[in-house]
């Protein structure tokens, strides 16, 4: 992980932003939010709590996760 980042910041990168979560650590939050109340994402340039997100939010997050 280290070289890649190294690779990407030696090539004119700016900014890395990485989650080390699995989609179903983020399904689990969506059946049950009361016991992932601190779980925050990377949205699209903020951070946020994963369960205060709205449903189509929290299905495009484990999209990217997944992909």
């Amino acid at each position: 992980m280290v070289a890649l980042i190294q690779t990407y910041m030696d090539k004119g990168g700016i900014e890395f932003q990485a989650n080390a979560l699995d989609a179903e650590v983020l399904r689990d939050a969506q059946r049950n939010p009361e016991q992932h109340r601190d779980l925050v994402v990377r949205v699209w340039g903020f951070n946020a709590y994963f369960v205060t997100l709205k449903r189509d939010y929290q299905d495009e997050i484990i999209a990217r996760t997944e992909h």
